[in-house]
């Protein structure tokens, strides 16, 4: 039965919180610690914890500068199997994501829950200096330095700092005969 799933694709064991739906009992379990927060394997070096062990390894694969996982087109290589097999989309141009409302397709899950934003009009992120709310974290971050004042974007032909790329952009269309090079400072 449960290869025949692989085939069928069906999922009959759903989560009673969110409503995904797994091909397998027991993945169902697994997802279920997402939403108790239990965390019972904490990472040595930089205390984030995790719900599996298996992902607490695969984390530290990032610690240690492990990539095991290397793509056969280009040769980038991943810490994570996970992060190769979503990689690899950008070489097959699959999109396996998509909307229901508008049918429009995305390689990635996140694309696409950003992309249902549009249509419902949610903003979970909140401001926590003016309370202003947006539909996308990066939005937020970029916001956030209006307050910060932080100016992380740098040009490399005069050193005056921007609050974001684009502005960045903007500004190197002044140094038309210099070579133009980005950097973000973190």
């Amino acid at each position: 039965m449960r290869h025949l799933r692989t085939h069928t694709k069906e999922k009959p064991h759903a989560c009673d919180i969110c409503n995904k739906t797994f091909s397998e009992r027991s993945n169902l379990i697994r997802h279920l610690l997402a939403h108790t927060n239990d965390k019972p394997f904490p990472c040595d070096i930089c205390n984030k914890s995790f719900s599996q062990r298996r992902n607490l390894l695969g984390h530290l694969r990032m610690h240690m500068n492990e990539k095991p996982f290397a793509c056969d087109i280009c040769n980038k290589t991943f810490s994570q199997l996970s992060n190769l097999k979503t990689h690899l989309r950008t070489h097959t141009k699959e999109k396996p994501f998509q909307c229901d409302i508008c049918n429009k397709t995305f390689s990635q899950q996140h694309g696409l829950i950003g992309h249902v934003r549009t249509h419902t009009n949610e903003k979970p992120f909140a401001c926590d200096f003016c309370n202003k709310r947006f539909s996308h974290r990066p939005n937020l971050k970029t916001h956030l330095r209006t307050h910060t004042k932080e100016k992380p974007f740098v040009c490399e032909v005069c050193n005056k700092a921007f609050s974001n790329k684009s502005s960045l952009i903007r500004h190197l269309q002044t140094h038309t005969k210099e070579k133009l090079v980005i950097r973000k400072y973190v």
